[in-house]
């Protein structure tokens, strides 16, 4: 066989991305890799992609990509898989696409564990009451006998989401000691202690947890989940982590108990995203928001693009995928 007719036989592929993001998520190494296995066409914008994937085989995807929606289909007549280079793949995929057969993978593994090692950060800060010791140290350092540290701590889980479940084991691996409950409709008992957490119902973990940390996905049924009621449960000087989704934090009741100085709350993620300007949580000393950062971010993003050519070359080769999602388990999925 001819060089010229291996070449025709490699299936076509495109990037479709924000400007600027496809530079981050694929370098020259990985895009070297990638042509090796595919006719990678140049990368396109949403502004363009109808032209893109007239003749693609293969979708590569990521921050910025457009939904793709029947219409957008019509014109993708060759379209067999997406691997989205970037984690949640529900802004971007719509029921046409399982309609069509389209096999879709995500690299949420490769950015699960960047989110993990955030939320166990301020976990560690939650255990220390970093923010309410920051707060008052121009009024002098905390009596010794003041202060709050990490061994022995409960933490309480929310959702053994992949990341859940991540920071479950980084717990487990510290030397703290600390005692890890799980809240999740999903997961037995046994589940749980094979986990090496306690499974409990959520009201019992707010209570006895001293840091509640959020790991569900977004979903009707996990809307407003920590409303007042289960805020109010935490315990006096606890605090709240959300590296998940805003909205399933109530807003209001957080911010109520943040003004009383009640608890501290870390947020990675917000509802609305972003605040509006002027939101007392915003300027609360005992609160922490971040905009969405727990993810892959600068350097790391290498990993979702290394993770999307991987599936690649196991979708050419005819192997399973290893970040396949389904449309039975994508509602549950964050």
């Amino acid at each position: 066989m001819t060089a010229r007719a291996e070449h025709r036989e490699r299936p076509r592929a495109v990037c479709v991305m924000s400007p600027g993001t496809a530079e981050l998520v694929l370098p020259e190494d990985q895009r070297a890799r990638l042509s090796a296995l595919v006719r990678l066409a140049p990368d396109a914008s949403g502004a363009d992609l109808g032209a893109a994937l007239a003749d693609a085989e293969i979708l590569v995807s990521g921050w910025g990509c457009p939904r793709l929606t029947a219409d957008v289909l019509a014109g993708a007549p060759h379209l067999r898989a997406v691997m989205h280079a970037a984690g949640t793949v529900k802004p971007i995929v719509s029921e046409a696409v399982w309609e069509r057969g389209i096999v879709v993978s995500s690299a949420a593994d490769a950015n699960a564990g960047p989110v993990a090692s955030c939320t166990v950060a301020l976990i560690t800060l939650a255990a220390r009451r970093t923010l309410t010791m920051a707060a008052g140290y121009a009024d002098g350092w905390p009596e010794f006998a003041d202060r709050s540290g990490a061994d022995g701590l409960a933490v309480g889980i929310v959702g053994a989401s992949r990341i859940g479940r991540r920071v479950i084991a980084e717990l487990g691996r510290s030397d703290a000691g600390f005692r890890v409950l799980l809240s999740d409709p999903y997961v037995t008992d046994e589940e749980a202690r094979r986990l090496g957490a306690e499974r409990v119902e959520l009201a019992d973990l707010c209570a006895r947890s001293a840091v509640v940390s959020v790991h569900a996905p977004l979903l009707p049924e996990t809307t407003g989940l920590l409303d007042a009621r289960m805020l109010a449960l935490i315990p006096d000087g606890g605090a709240l982590v959300n590296t998940a989704r805003g909205a399933i934090v109530d807003t209001d009741a957080l911010t109520a108990e943040c003004a009383s100085g009640r608890l501290e709350a870390y947020l990675d993620v917000t509802s609305p995203e972003p605040l509006p300007p002027g939101h007392p949580l915003l300027s609360l000393p005992n609160v922490l928001v971040t905009p969405h950062i727990a993810g892959a971010q600068g350097s790391e993003v290498r990993r979702l693009g290394q993770y999307a050519v991987a599936e690649v070359a196991r979708w050419v080769a005819g192997e399973p995928l290893l970040g396949e999602v389904t449309r039975e388990a994508l509602p549950r999925l964050a």
